[in-house]
């Protein structure tokens, strides 16, 4: 199922609420008492002004700059919406800085000059770079943006780069060469055709050169054809490929080509033309969002075909994420004065390589594949390959040093390696993980609550991301009104309204009947319950006719609860179901149970629960580490809480050898690797940061989650209830859509897993 449209009102809610734009200033250090604010401003502040002033080197020392990029744009050419102007460049320079941030940790000020006169923009970024690490220059027209990045380098002492010239560049470079590899073609070889000569073709045309493309072989093209020397007022850009040749046009010139490059428009390539190509054919068909051919026909045009696009539904995405942030990481991390070649080339080769690597499983997780493996359809890595941030930010790093731009080089390159691991943040990539799997295999969901509006723009949603198809139960009457009144798209999603559908329902609760006879329910007593789209909903589940089930956003924990347990009951050897929180913290994702269920649990309850849970954690493709958490330390009180945390941490050390577990222990000590290391050198914990934490009772569990979210200290997935047969989850009472949504694609991830599970 393939991702929708956004709608125009959706995206403005977002921009707009809770409150305006997407970033924001967060302090680093502690300002709570007035000794705080003492040292971060006057008086304390200036013993580091006067450092600096000594030695300017120490600003990077002593405040941010280090790793603070600006984003800079004049707003002449955004995104295909051409000259908008400065502040409607605005939202795209602050998405681009969310990027910066999750994929690398990179902070990021955002600034929109009304500067069109590209001299005026230079001096005006000269007037503010004492503040930044580096510049991502964005979104400048050509041939301004060539003019603006070549005078910033020569006067700047940062790393300064233009990423619409270089990110395409860099990502379809290393897609070039696994792509000849493939093919057995040598670079020096091949004929090579551009469509398009912007910035970014440009500077693509120039990295193949360097990586020995010939000159002579070396075609490009803009609106007017071949471009060719006897035209005039060629740009000095346009003059380096220009051909002493004929008019020709694209299709004449596809003829034999063993490459084509499309940077410009959609659908100007036709089949004939692709056919017409020598023999293992390599197409990059760059336009978005059309590409200047689609995918499938020319995968029909030619067998042989190595196919790559922008577009995320297709193998081989060419995405600068691959590339900007983890370039501008390795070079803030050497503090290299410049971005040069070598670096650009290092990423190059940084990137292509990992391409070759074998993939590891949460890249497979994400993207629903078995075993992704270099070839035809996987030339160059997923856009979520965490491996980027340690392959390519070391490799532009060494590149620096080597090539003598970097002023701090790196000397222990372990440590460094560990410390990009650590950068990755926040773990809205967890989320973003599912999606992308989600999206692949679309699961039916049902919904039991459907005539409510929370439900229903959320099941909009999950339709428009591709990654669930709802199943809405609720009065029909109630529903259309809803989607009437709100505008909601749901064509997609099927509409059961329970009272009108007699023949369903007496149907289940013959069902129904026949597993619960012998459990005192009689069948007058099913025909009532089957009245209920809990239990209407599970036994749909139950039956096949749905993939998963999500309930209890209007009514109270137990009254969802009672049905799942019913009528779809436990796994095969679990004794009761727990119900488990993930939440999203700057540490990672971390695993918390039982939050919803289990009052007390005994200690084989909370044995089984380890176990659950563990089980779960590992179908998301993440290698559980299990906290066991209580109010003592190994032994340090003989409480009875204390006792059967222990009891259980000892069965499972003793039984279940191969899981990462230990306990008793204090949250604090749990969250501090360092500090447990130096208290508890001894505990199976050390050296691993613990990602799964059992609580002794529901109380614990279920009033931590709720004060971590309150706080904002994280966000919250679930409840997700473990131990049951089949995917059913009940929400928080009242959950929001955002809550709804993630749950949903979390339950969709977690039926197919288990549909692979059992073969």
């Amino acid at each position: 199922m393939s991702q929708r449209p956004i709608k125009k009102k959706d995206s403005l809610h977002y921009h707009q609420m809770p409150k305006p734009g997407k970033i924001e200033v967060v302090p680093t250090k502690p300002s709570n008492s007035q000794r705080d604010l003492s040292i971060a401003y006057s008086p304390g502040v200036a013993d580091p002004c006067l450092e600096i002033a000594a030695n300017p080197e120490d600003v990077y020392k002593y405040t941010a700059k280090g790793n603070l990029v600006a984003v800079i744009t004049n707003g002449t050419a955004v995104l295909g919406l051409g000259d908008i102007g400065p502040e409607a460049s605005k939202p795209v320079m602050e998405g681009k800085g969310v990027l910066f941030k999750i994929f690398a940790d990179i902070d990021v000020f955002d600034l929109e000059l009304d500067a069109n006169d590209p001299d005026k923009f230079i001096e005006t970024v000269k007037a503010v770079a004492p503040t930044f690490g580096g510049i991502n220059l964005e979104d400048i027209k050509a041939p301004d943006c060539f003019y603006i990045e070549q005078r910033l380098k020569e006067e700047l002492d940062i790393p300064i780069m233009h990423d619409d010239q270089h990110g395409t560049a860099i990502i379809t470079a290393a897609a070039l060469l696994n792509a000849l590899e493939i093919s057995e073609k040598k670079i020096e070889e091949v004929k090579v055709v551009f469509n398009g000569a912007g910035a970014s073709a440009i500077s693509c045309a120039k990295l193949y050169l360097a990586l020995g493309v010939k000159q002579e072989h070396l075609f490009m093209c803009d609106s007017k054809g071949l471009i060719i020397t006897s035209r005039d007022e060629l740009t000095p850009e346009k003059e380096l490929f220009a051909k002493n040749h004929k008019e020709a046009h694209l299709a004449d010139l596809m003829k034999g080509a063993d490459v084509f490059v499309g940077l410009s428009k959609g659908g100007v390539v036709s089949k004939a033309m692709v056919k017409s190509m020598a023999s293992n054919p390599i197409v990059f068909a760059l336009a978005n969002p059309d590409p200047e051919i689609t995918y499938e026909d020319a995968l029909d045009a030619r067998e042989d075909i190595i196919m790559a696009t922008g577009r995320s539904d297709n193998p081989n995405q060419v995405n600068n994420v691959l590339g900007f942030p983890f370039i501008f990481r390795g070079a803030l991390d050497v503090r290299a004065t410049k971005i040069n070649e070598e670096m650009k080339l290092a990423a190059v080769r940084a990137i292509a390589e990992l391409a070759k690597e074998p993939v590891p499983e949460i890249v497979n997780l994400a993207y629903a594949e078995s075993n992704l493996t270099f070839g035809h359809t996987y030339i160059i890595p997923k856009p979520f390959d965490p491996r980027l941030i340690t392959t390519v930010a070391p490799a532009v790093a060494r590149a620096a040093m080597e090539s003598g731009v970097a002023k701090a080089p790196i000397t222990n390159w372990k440590s460094y390696s560990r410390e990009l691991s650590d950068r990755l943040g926040r773990d809205d990539k967890f989320i973003r993980l599912l999606n992308e799997n989600a999206r692949r295999h679309p699961q039916r969901i049902v919904f039991t609550e459907g005539d409510n509006y929370r439900i229903l723009k959320a099941a909009e949603i999950l339709i428009s991301n591709g990654v669930a198809k709802p199943i809405l139960l609720g009065s029909k009457e109630k529903m259309e009104a809803i989607i009437e009144e709100y505008q909601l798209e749901l064509h997609e999603a099927e509409f059961i309204d329970i009272m009108a559908d007699r023949d369903g329902r007496e149907a289940y609760a013959a069902q129904m009947y026949e597993f619960r006879k012998r459990r005192g329910w009689t069948m007058g007593e099913c025909r009532s319950k089957i009245k209920s789209r809990e239990y209407y909903g599970n036994m749909m589940l139950r039956d096949g006719g749905a993939d998963a089930l999500i309930s209890g956003l209007t009514v109270k924990y137990p009254t969802a609860l009672r049905p799942i347990l019913r009528l779809i009951g436990m796994e095969e050897g679990m004794r009761k179901a727990a119900g488990m929180y993930i939440l999203l913290s700057k540490r990672g994702p971390m695993f918390f149970a039982d939050t919803t269920i289990n009052l007390d649990p005994t200690v084989e309850d909370l044995v089984q629960m380890v176990l659950n849970v563990a089980d779960t954690v590992k179908r998301t493709n993440i290698t559980p580490k299990v906290a066991l958490l209580s109010y003592s330390n190994f032994g340090s009180s003989n409480g009875p809480d204390a006792r059967k945390m222990a009891q259980a941490s000892a069965i499972l050390r003793k039984e279940h050898p191969d899981l990462i577990v230990d306990g008793e222990m204090q949250a604090n000590f749990a969250l501090e690797p360092e500090l447990l290391k130096e208290s508890f050198p001894f505990s199976d914990l050390v050296g691993h940061q613990a990602n799964v934490f059992i609580f002794p009772n529901l109380a614990a569990g279920n009033i931590t989650y709720k004060m971590l979210q309150s706080f904002g200290a994280a966000e919250a997935i679930g409840p997700m209830l473990i131990g049951t047969k089949r995917s059913a989850h009940v929400l928080q009472l009242g959950a929001s859509v955002r809550e709804i949504v993630n749950m949903a694609t979390l339950a969709a991830v977690d039926a197919r897993n288990r549909k692979v599970k059992k073969g």
